[in-house]
This record gives structure tokens, C-alpha cells and sequence, in this order.
């Protein structure tokens, strides 16, 4: 067997280690809190804290009890699917039956119907409506990852950032021109303050050329 790929060196800043949410669905949100696929990933939610502004980003609200350390292990396994199954789209391949399995297993539980109330002026969602056992939870982004998979035109708009450090899955939008970084702010400009300086460097390179030949 050959030597395992190795990611390029780069420096794991704070800025690195940011959620995003700009993944264009919940699912692949959620795939993005491991930074770095498939060589050296990065973990950008690996503690209770972080956990929970995860939630806040992508707009799900536990309900209160649940274990924050359980609810993590759930959700970095269903991770772990989801990168695999949309991975697989992009590569041509077959995903793992294990991924599948877990995806369907956990899409399976119904998530509670969101509800209204009437106020004495108007409406407003029933209180409570909103909190999600954990096993709500995880059907929620499953169901969206399967969504994903099952809707042609979402398939045909995912995509992997070009960056080679990066590798983030997402989805381009729906009209306009597709994205090639997963954002200009982020790999983009990264990239073309890369490019800049390949070219700083060879033009100092031809410079110097004909110095070292001269006489």
C-alpha cells in the first residue's frame, strides 16, 4: 500500500477553527464542523460550548436535559455519514452500508410538528414547539442529508472548495455563477494571495537569471 495522502502544511489559526454555516443545507453544515477532509481533519465542535452554538447557528433548539456529551457522539457519528454519502457523490463511488444504515436509522424517529398559537392581536409559534429531543435532533439534519440526496437539482449544485487545504463540502446557489472556493472571504482570497506570490516569485526568479549567467 502507498503512504496515506498528506494535507499541505498550513497554520491552524482561530479563524481555522470557526463554525461555518454557509454550507447551503443543514446537513452539510453539520459536516463542515470537521474542517481539513479527508487528510487530517479538524475539529471545529468538540465541546459542549461548541456544541451548543452550533445549534444556535443552524437553528435547532435541544430540549432542555439532554446529555451535551451523548447528543456530540450522535452527532459526530452522523457526521462522519453524511461526509462519506456526499462525498460519494462528488467522487463516484459507492458509500459505506454502515453510513447509509446509521443516516436511515436515525432519520427514522418523526420530528415533533412545529405548532401556532393565537395571541389576542395575532399568532405566534406555540411555545415549546420548538425544542427538540435528541433523537428529533438528529432526524432533522438526517432527513435533510437524505433530502439532499434525493433532490436532483440540489445534487447537481454540490460541490468541493477547490482550496486544496480546505475540501469543504457545500452547495452552490441555485442561480448565478457557481463558486469554485467555499468562500472568497475564506479560500479565496487565500488563494489568490497564494497565486500572487507564485508569480512575485517567479519574476524574481527571471531576474536574477540573467545576473548568476552574466560575466
Amino acid at each position: 500500500m502507498g503512504a496515506a495522502p498528506q494535507a499541505p502544511r498550513t497554520r491552524v489559526t482561530a479563524r481555522a477553527r470557526d463554525l461555518w454555516f454557509d454550507a447551503g443545507s443543514l446537513s452539510l453544515n453539520l459536516v463542515a464542523t470537521a474542517g481539513r477532509r479527508p487528510v487530517g481533519p479538524l475539529e471545529r465542535m468538540g465541546d459542549a460550548e461548541r456544541l451548543a452554538a452550533w445549534c444556535r447557528g443552524v437553528g435547532l433548539t435541544p430540549a432542555p436535559g439532554y446529555d451535551p456529551d451523548a447528543l456530540l457522539r450522535s452527532l459526530h457519528a452522523l457526521r462522519d455519514a453524511a461526509y462519506d454519502i456526499a462525498s460519494s457523490l462528488l467522487d463516484g463511488r459507492r458509500p459505506s452500508p454502515a453510513s447509509v444504515n446509521l443516516v436511515n436509522e436515525l432519520a427514522a424517529p418523526e420530528p415533533p410538528a412545529p405548532r401556532l398559537e393565537l395571541t389576542p392581536d395575532s399568532v405566534r409559534p406555540a411555545p415549546g414547539s420548538a425544542l427538540l429531543p435528541e433523537d428529533a435532533l438528529l432526524s432533522v439534519v438526517a432527513r435533510d442529508l437524505i433530502d439532499l440526496v434525493s433532490d436532483a437539482s440540489r445534487r447537481e449544485r454540490l460541490t468541493r472548495c477547490a482550496s486544496e487545504v480546505c475540501r469543504m463540502l457545500y452547495l452552490n446557489p441555485p442561480s448565478g455563477r457557481p463558486r469554485q472556493w467555499c468562500s472568497m472571504r475564506r479560500c479565496g482570497n487565500n488563494a489568490k494571495a497564494a497565486a500572487h506570490r507564485r508569480r512575485k516569485a517567479a519574476t524574481d526568479e527571471g531576474r536574477r537569471a540573467p545576473e548568476s549567467g552574466s560575466t
